[in-house]
């Protein structure tokens, strides 16, 4: 059933894609609630069991390692309510589904700080409001009843938040969640699990009754392949790696963004699908699971699967002393930004970003290779924050403190603020006031025709968001940053920074350059570094 519905928001996740109000080209929700959820659908896929409570313990896990983005950590949240709610128990009745669904609902309340209604809390709330009032003892009508005042509350959606009624659009997240219930229903209405849309058939077929009785020999494919892909040339595309690897395995996963290509594949031929990645550019965050291994010890009552983990050369490095007091990890995309970071300290990059938020799992493993006693942590975008904070907390092993940096001007405002000789808390508090110190300012592109606050946008429009909010639009790249600057800058300025991104050609920098040399008359220090981020033409931070 939870595969079902997990298949079905993978085969609509562009369309909730879509309903994201704000038209910069990160609107994600679709594309990190469908990761998530299929992480879920891949622990109850390679892990089967005959207990309710067994599965949603593994779902729990699952979503809370596979979170991505805000709207993957609330989904996570939805599951943790589930799996506490069916602790215990064997076997759930129609009551039971429904108070787990409850019980989803609150867990999701709890992990925002200010729950807003008319997104998916709301829509999560009331569907399971509705299969509680139900009063069948049929699983199948309680759940049909969730689903059905649940698209009532999202079709509520924009009257109670006018950015949705501005745009004409009802929450991305909430919708996201109603295509998980509603592919669930699908899986007890017909007996048959929704199938999703690339081919990848295997999760769908298993079945409630048939779990108990999987064995290794029914893993078709027993290496689970991660890596990134670090282009050579970042015009190039991954489509035709996408296209050799196609059939040599399932649960295939190619995210081209540009400079990085993020892979996952189930196959019976890593070396193979290696070979492949090589012809694209060098590989990183290589690692290897054998999931027969992995079967066998869950058979066995085993809590550690066998686990291979390996890097490229260019990544190794000798192992930082075990009595580190303090270290570094930041989320960030552009090999300019890179460098910038390393040189500042960071020990560990994420990469990652914008459409490309990192799970909860790729931030512990980040923290895990950094041995240090405490371990900072800068999300550097706001839908980071979360996931950020759910991996501090499931860390065992040292001190995590998330820094929460919403953009990369913050993260270097809070590298230069740190003191070594410092105590934790007092480097925290530190950083944390240094955040208010820069203001940042982000160019982009709009990707779609909407309003916001009275002003028409249109798709391909120049914008310019400045502390997080849209605040200038435009047709020219220079003159939105002029005007930017001016915004950002006042008498108290003593420093501009500019990243420029992968798409600025060389003209378009050297006129930029010479725009923003006025400020040089006030004595202001305007600095220009090439970042390579995509998607942002310039990110500027002015302090």
């Amino acid at each position: 059933m939870i595969i079902s519905g997990a298949n079905h928001l993978y085969n609509n996740k562009q369309s909730v894609d879509e309903l994201n109000v704000f038209p910069v080209p990160d609107g994600d929700t679709g594309t990190n609630m469908s990761l998530t959820s299929a992480a879920v659908a891949l622990a109850l896929k390679n892990n089967p069991t005959d207990s309710a409570a067994k599965a949603a313990e593994l779902m729990k896990s699952a979503a809370l390692r596979g979170a991505r983005g805000n709207s993957g950590v609330i989904l996570s949240q939805l599951f943790r309510g589930i799996a506490k709610s069916s602790a215990g128990l064997d076997e759930l009745n129609a009551a039971d589904f429904a108070k787990a669904l409850k019980s989803g609902s609150e867990e999701a309340y709890k992990a925002v700080m200010k729950p807003t209604e008319g997104t998916i809390l709301t829509v999560a709330r009331e569907s399971a409001e509705g299969a509680v009032q139900c009063r069948s003892n049929d699983i199948t009508e309680v759940l049909r009843a969730a689903a059905e005042r649940g698209n009532k509350a999202l079709a509520n959606t924009p009257k109670q938040l006018e950015e949705l009624e501005r745009a004409g659009v009802v929450d991305a997240g909430g919708q996201g969640w109603m295509y998980i219930l509603e592919g669930a229903l699908m899986y007890l209405e017909t007996g048959r699990a929704a199938e999703r849309a690339d081919g990848d058939t295997q999760a769908s077929q298993a079945s409630p009754s048939a779990q108990g009785s999987v064995s290794t020999e029914d893993i078709k494919y027993k290496y689970c392949t991660e890596f990134l892909i670090e282009k050579e040339n970042a015009g190039d595309t991954a489509d035709s790696f996408r296209d050799a690897i196609a059939q040599k395995g399932d649960c295939m996963l190619v995210i081209d963004d540009g400079d990085i290509v993020k892979v996952h594949i189930h196959t019976n031929n890593p070396g193979y699908v290696l070979e492949e990645a090589v012809k694209l550019g060098e590989l990183i965050n290589l690692k290897i699971d054998n999931m027969k291994h992995q079967h066998r010890s869950i058979l066995d009552a085993s809590p550690k699967p066998v686990k291979v983990e390996v890097e490229t050369k260019k990544r190794l490095k000798k192992p930082a002393a075990p009595d580190k007091d303090y270290g570094f990890v930041s989320v960030c995309t552009g090999k300019g930004i890179v460098k910038v970071l390393k040189d500042l300290g960071i020990d560990r990059i994420i990469e990652g970003g914008q459409t490309m938020n990192p799970s909860t799992e790729d931030i512990l493993k980040a923290v895990d290779k950094v041995k240090a006693k405490t371990v900072f942590v800068f999300p550097n975008n706001k839908n980071i924050i979360m996931a950020a904070n759910q991996a501090a907390e499931l860390a065992e092993d040292k001190k995590v403190i998330v820094i929460p940096t919403k953009t990369l001007p913050q993260c270097v405002s809070a590298m230069m603020a740190f003191n070594a000789n410092k105590d934790t808390d007092s480097n925290e508090k530190t950083m944390v006031r240094a955040l208010g110190k820069v203001r940042t300012g982000q160019i982009t592109y709009a990707v779609r025709d909407t309003e916001i606050e009275g002003v028409k946008i249109k798709k391909n429009d120049i914008i310019s968001i400045i502390e997080g909010e849209i605040s200038l639009v435009g047709h020219d790249i220079n003159e939105v940053l002029d005007e930017t600057v001016r915004e950002l800058a006042d008498e108290d300025s003593e420093y501009i920074t500019v990243y420029t991104g992968r798409e600025v050609k060389k003209a378009q920098l050297e006129a930029a350059e010479k725009l923003l040399s006025v400020y040089e008359e006030d004595e202001i220090e305007v600095v220009f570094r090439k970042g390579a981020q995509p998607l942002y033409y310039y990110i500027v931070g002015v302090e």
